[in-house]
């Protein structure tokens, strides 16, 4: 018996379909100066540029808006450092519902800010103390909500990977993609979307050093649980893999590449003086890899998910300043 994939290439391009004229469909950068200093061609998939300003938007409006209408009356959940927080409140505010988002208390002020603009009810906790699946289960029960969650969903997951289907359509035939891991959601949509269109391509993750859960988990063949990460990539301060995302990902990621912080602020920078783009911390990770030189038997024609840019003013001059 074979088993049926949770997320299959039709799932992403049934969710391209649903997203289509809501989502942006973002640009694709390239770069003489970033193609010299790493040997190969590099494809930006430029998710900085979405709504919301991350990726995240596109799974959530493909599963917010599979909702019956029923449920939509009564509302969602999500739980969220940012930008899922601000995708769920935005896909919410689209489809005519409301939102109640769980943020830890130690959110980026610019991501409350714009949760809250966007329509959404936010409840803090402390995230190195509290459950953050467990509480948002027991807000969306005693609310009558549908949670929505970041990245163990299908929906979520097929959404995602729609980045993954654009940059193929767009760049063509990669040898390898490069996508950032905090719960796994991207990188197992684009996967799916990248084998189920090349079967073969190689498809590498990228992580902070000091929140490398899926890293440890890949190695062992089970889902490892690390301290929650105290890093400056905040959307990727995740203590263990999910569980649908680490099924999918165990079987269509070949490694996981670290970063260190001081790399990923490299990485901001270099976007920000050469290629005249802001990244977020979080979204720096696949560019951090390439110019530190973190993946080994680099191909010719590289993808890289810059996945997302939300970071103010006052903290990216914090962290790209001298």
């Amino acid at each position: 018996m074979t088993s049926i994939p949770p997320v299959t290439l039709d799932d992403v391009r049934d969710a391209a379909a649903r997203i289509e004229g809501v989502a942006h469909r973002t640009p694709v950068l390239r770069s003489r100066t970033l193609d010299r200093l790493v040997g190969a061609e590099v494809f930006l998939k430029c998710e900085n540029f979405q709504r919301v300003g991350a990726f995240k938007f596109r799974g959530a409006y493909n599963a917010v808006s599979r909702l019956p209408r029923e449920q939509l009356v009564k509302g969602v959940a999500a739980y969220s450092s940012g930008n899922h927080a601000q995708a769920v409140a935005l896909a919410a505010r689209e489809l005519g519902t409301t939102a109640v988002v769980l943020m830890p208390e130690d959110a980026p002020p610019s991501k409350m800010e714009a949760t809250a603009g966007y329509g959404a009810e936010i409840v803090t906790y402390d995230r190195y103390s509290g459950d953050r699946t467990a509480l948002s289960v027991e807000l969306a029960a005693e609310r009558g909500l549908a949670l929505i969650p970041p990245y163990d969903h299908p929906h979520v997951i097929a959404g995602q990977g729609t980045a993954a289907l654009e940059l193929l359509e767009d760049a063509g035939r990669l040898d390898l993609l490069l996508a950032p891991v905090g719960g796994g959601g991207l990188i197992a949509g684009c996967a799916t979307a990248a084998e189920g269109l090349h079967p073969g391509i190689r498809v590498i993750g990228v992580e902070p050093e000091a929140g490398d859960d899926t890293r440890r988990s890949l190695e062992a063949g089970r889902r490892v649980t690390i301290d929650v990460p105290r890093t400056i990539a905040d959307g990727q301060a995740v203590p263990t893999p999910g569980e649908l995302t680490f099924s999918i990902n165990q079987r269509l990621v070949e490694a996981v590449a670290l970063v260190t912080d001081d790399e990923i602020r490299q990485a901001m920078r270099f976007a920000f003086e050469r290629l005249k783009i802001v990244v977020e911390p979080s979204g720096a990770g696949g560019l951090a890899a390439l110019l530190a030189g973190r993946v080994e038997q680099l191909p010719g024609r590289v993808g890289v998910v810059i996945s997302g840019g939300n970071v103010d003013a006052r903290r990216f001059a914090e962290l790209c300043g001298p």
